[in-house]
């Protein structure tokens, strides 16, 4: 049975043009995912958003066998495959309209720590973007705040940032644009290895697919969507790296990037991101920690009286509210329903939790005082 049903849900993530949204209206009119399978196109065409195109495609034989190789080959490899609806499914990447309905994970790593950073860049990086990237993940680890970092395992920042990670035996997540048979490049297969002792190879390609270069900026979004925020060490005008910081704003993410000389090639794309207000400046880490809120180690949190009558600011009234009427949360979801960044939403609950209106309990999950 949980051969059969694990092998249904990567079914449904074979079939063409179907995301989460649509896998959620097939699996709740047909009754379950394994009647989406059974049902003839006649009938999946009526389900409202589905259509001829689509039921077609749902009916197109083929996709049990190919999911039924694909439950082998994870078995086989120590695979584990996060179902869009699991708990252990990434609740960050969950929350993005596009999030993949199945991902592939090698290693063991919980992908919902406290805090999950990205950094991206470009491939050919520079000594001065090579030193950035390294500074900055040895200060995060020096300052205990031990994020996970992600990146995509390419060449110049992205293998640098894993690098930087391993070396400060920080955990590091490589989202990869192809199937866990292959690795590319090949060349970073050592990394790859020492990924899997600290951390995760990921990916929501199948075993088989190949590095297409359309994958590279398909996995792009997941990048974005696993972690808190995306840091652009260095970019041309046009780039991979500016693709992630794109989605990263979609989703309502914090976007940073590290500026430079206005004449350097790999600093026009950072400088431009900033320049259109679609990064925030970062020099080092309190840059980060400022505008994420992530408290500098040691720094103990001022008992503050509540403060009873204050007018509450239109802002400040939509979080409490929120949390009224949703209960404890976590700041993604706080920001999910706000629909305003972390960057915005941090200081805004610091301000609420100093009046004495809200606490944080552990994880980061915020409550309202009563009273």
């Amino acid at each position: 049975m949980e051969r059969n049903h694990l092998v249904y849900k990567i079914a449904i993530s074979l079939i063409p043009g179907v995301g989460t949204v649509t896998a959620k209206k097939l699996i709740a009119y047909t009754g379950s995912i394994e009647a989406v399978f059974n049902e003839p196109a006649s009938k999946l065409q009526k389900i409202p958003g589905v259509g001829t195109w689509l039921a077609k495609k749902v009916t197109t034989p083929g996709k049990i066998e190919k999911a039924e190789k694909e439950f082998d080959y994870i078995q086989k490899n120590n695979i584990r495959a996060l179902y869009y609806l699991d708990e252990d499914y990434p609740e960050r990447l969950k929350h993005c309209p596009d999030a993949p309905i199945i991902l592939f994970l090698k290693g063991d790593l919980d992908l919902n720590r406290s805090k999950v950073i990205s950094i991206v860049g470009t491939r050919r990086a520079t000594e001065r973007g090579k030193n950035i990237c390294n500074q900055l993940v040895s200060d995060l680890a020096e300052r205990k705040h031990n994020p996970v970092i992600v990146s995509g395992l390419a060449y110049g920042i992205d293998v640098c940032s894993h690098k930087a990670a391993l070396k400060n035996n920080l955990p590091t997540v490589a989202v990869l644009g192809h199937g866990l048979d292959t690795l590319y490049p090949a060349t970073h297969r050592s990394v790859a290895d020492e990924i899997l002792i600290k951390g995760a190879l990921v990916t929501d390609f199948m075993s088989y697919e190949k590095p297409e270069k359309n994958n590279f900026v398909k996995r792009n979004r997941i990048i974005a969507g696993l972690a808190d925020a995306t840091i652009i060490v260095e970019s041309g005008y046009k780039g991979g790296a500016l693709i992630t910081a794109d989605l990263a704003n979609s989703y309502n993410r914090d976007v940073f990037a590290f500026p430079g000389r206005i004449n350097d090639n790999y600093s026009q794309g950072c400088n431009r991101l900033i320049k259109i207000n679609k990064a925030a400046l970062i020099e080092g880490v309190k840059d980060l920690e400022y505008i994420m809120g992530w408290d500098p180690p040691g720094k103990q949190k001022e008992a503050v009286q509540k403060q009873l009558f204050r007018e509450l600011s239109q802002e400040e009234t939509k979080l409490v509210n929120i949390l009224k009427n949703l209960g404890d949360l976590p700041i993604d979801s706080i920001c999910l329903e706000a629909e305003m960044p972390v960057s915005k939403v941090s200081p805004i609950l610091l301000n609420l939790e100093f009046s004495g209106m809200i606490k944080t309990l552990p994880g980061k999950v915020y409550t309202l005082i009563s009273g």
